[in-house]
């Protein structure tokens, strides 16, 4: 049997956010935001076990009380020099844990608000779907092309585009031998690595209250929805 095993990136510093803490520890509700996302994933019967990626040197994820979740729960400080990198360096350290056929849920660690529902609606339709697959939207608004002095010089066709979410989920021998052919510099999601095998991962809809925190406006959104949802 496979397992489901999650893994969230959190070794950056979220500097479009500003403030003097990595975005991840910034506060949304009395919680750091990573607490949403760890939470998350632990509540869910089917995934077994959850690995925080941190900075070699970080000393604030200690800070915090996380006994809650410690039954899943892994803190591992392997973070590279961006997100590929460090989802990245978590595969190679699971070497001889993890099996080939199990698969790797990756979650953003500023994308608090990601429902049971829409967890649920990933695992399901995924399914054995050899090429994996993520929670995304379809693009809805109108899309622009800039040149240099920031004026539209044309509008972009939005069909068949589709804004990337996470989770993102793959088998662990695949998304292994995708990251580790590809260059990691260049990747910006699990999705874009396994695209480069040739593979095409599965879109599961999902919807904007799955936000990802970027900019500092966006914490009292998160905080907003987590609010009505009463996680809060």
């Amino acid at each position: 049997m496979s397992r489901h095993l999650a893994v969230i990136p959190a070794a950056g510093t979220g500097s479009r956010v500003g403030g003097s803490l990595p975005k991840q520890y910034l506060a949304v509700g009395g919680h750091p935001l990573l607490y949403f996302a760890i939470a998350r994933l632990c509540a869910h019967a089917a995934i077994d076990r959850v690995c925080v990626v941190l900075a070699p040197c970080d000393k604030v994820f200690e800070t915090f009380d996380w006994k809650a979740f410690a039954t899943k729960l892994a803190p591992i400080f392997v973070g590279g020099d961006s997100r590929a990198s460090t989802v990245h360096n978590a595969l190679e350290s699971m070497t001889g844990e993890a099996a080939a056929e199990d698969w790797i849920l990756v979650h953003d660690a500023a994308r608090p608000c990601l429902s049971a529902r829409m967890l649920d609606r990933l695992i399901q339709e995924v399914g054995d779907d050899a090429s994996g697959g993520l929670l995304a939207m379809p693009v809805a608004d109108t899309l622009k092309r800039a040149d240099g002095d920031l004026r539209s010089i044309r509008t972009e066709s939005r069909a068949g585009l589709w804004q990337a979410q996470t989770p993102q989920m793959f088998r662990y021998e695949v998304l292994l031998r995708a990251l580790r052919s590809c260059d990691l510099s260049q990747v910006t999601d699990e999705a874009a690595a396994i695209e480069a095998l040739g593979l095409k991962p599965r879109l599961v809809q999902s919807d904007a209250m799955n936000l990802k925190v970027t900019h500092a406006q966006d914490l009292a959104l998160a905080e907003m929805i987590l609010n009505r949802a009463g996680e809060i």
